[in-house]
């Protein structure tokens, strides 16, 4: 059954006028970012500090995931100009650390592993200090689309899992083993770039599944891990089927700690890429 009413710890406030900045630059160069795409709560917060999570290769996906609010609708041809729009806003921004995601692109042949490579190379050339995290789709578990992506050399490759294998019919076209081998071998591919995945708590999953996923990410080499909160965008997407209160998720990083993660970020409003240049620090 679900529930309607957020409790208390999960009342942040979206703040418009913080965003107006970030708004003007993404405008001024015409570049979608997950942050506005997927609605996600902590935007006012890391915008007004001149942070984004850059989303590549359009706003259109090309699977039905029912927790995501990304568009579903027929994707845009490549942009080929876009790595390096993306280059010139991280080094107007003079950001430390950037997280650059996309849709899952089915409809091309790499999965658009090229033009996250080129997107790498571009801002390496504009901002050669910046350390550069890498949020990839499964690319339909290609070896060549990943040995394209680890041979850019990104500082992180990560892939999420986002929940346990018993609710997997939420992710449409993915598969839990797939997604488990594409970090094993990112992390085979290249020993010294970080693996990094995220779930979402809340859709009724037990704790010993998601142990059990935290097992297995540790199988695979995974050494960083993000835990938050499911929001649901709209009515129309999959429920929120219970809030996890702040302890819980304390005590889901310490057993994560305990089985060897080197960096855990846990909480209600956490998301794969929020104080994502923590991890590496």
């Amino acid at each position: 059954m679900k529930i309607e009413r957020k409790p208390e710890w999960l009342r942040k406030k979206v703040n418009p006028g913080d965003q107006s900045d970030m708004r003007r630059l993404l405008g001024e160069l015409r570049l979608n970012t997950v942050c506005q795409q997927a609605m996600c709560p902590n935007i006012s917060e890391c915008f007004s500090c001149g942070q984004a999570t850059f989303l590549i290769l359009g706003r259109n996906c090309t699977r039905q995931c029912s927790f995501c609010n990304v568009d579903k609708t027929v994707p845009l041809p490549v942009d080929n100009d876009e790595p390096q729009r993306v280059a010139q806003a991280v080094a107007r921004l003079r950001l430390a650390h950037v997280v650059i995601t996309s849709p899952t692109r089915d409809d091309l042949t790499d999965g658009g592993a090229g033009e996250y490579a080129e997107t790498v190379a571009a801002i390496r050339r504009a901002s050669p200090a910046t350390r550069i995290e890498l949020l990839i789709p499964d690319f339909q578990g290609r070896h060549e689309s990943l040995e394209t992506v680890v041979a850019s050399r990104p500082d992180i490759i990560a892939h999420n899992l986002e929940t346990v294998p018993r609710l997997y019919h939420i992710r449409s076209g993915a598969d839990y083993a797939r997604s488990l081998e594409v970090l094993r071998i990112c992390g085979e591919l290249a020993a010294d770039i970080r693996t990094k995945s995220g779930i979402m708590l809340g859709m009724g999953e037990r704790e010993d599944e998601v142990l059990m996923v935290f097992n297995d990410l540790r199988q695979a080499g995974c050494g960083y891990l993000s835990i938050g909160q499911y929001l649901a965008p709209s009515r129309r997407h999959q429920p929120v089927l219970e809030y996890i209160r702040p302890e819980v998720f304390d005590s889901l990083r310490d057993k994560a700690m305990g089985m060897g993660f080197l960096h855990v970020e846990s909480g209600p409003y956490v998301r794969s890429s929020y104080h994502a240049g923590q991890y590496a620090e």
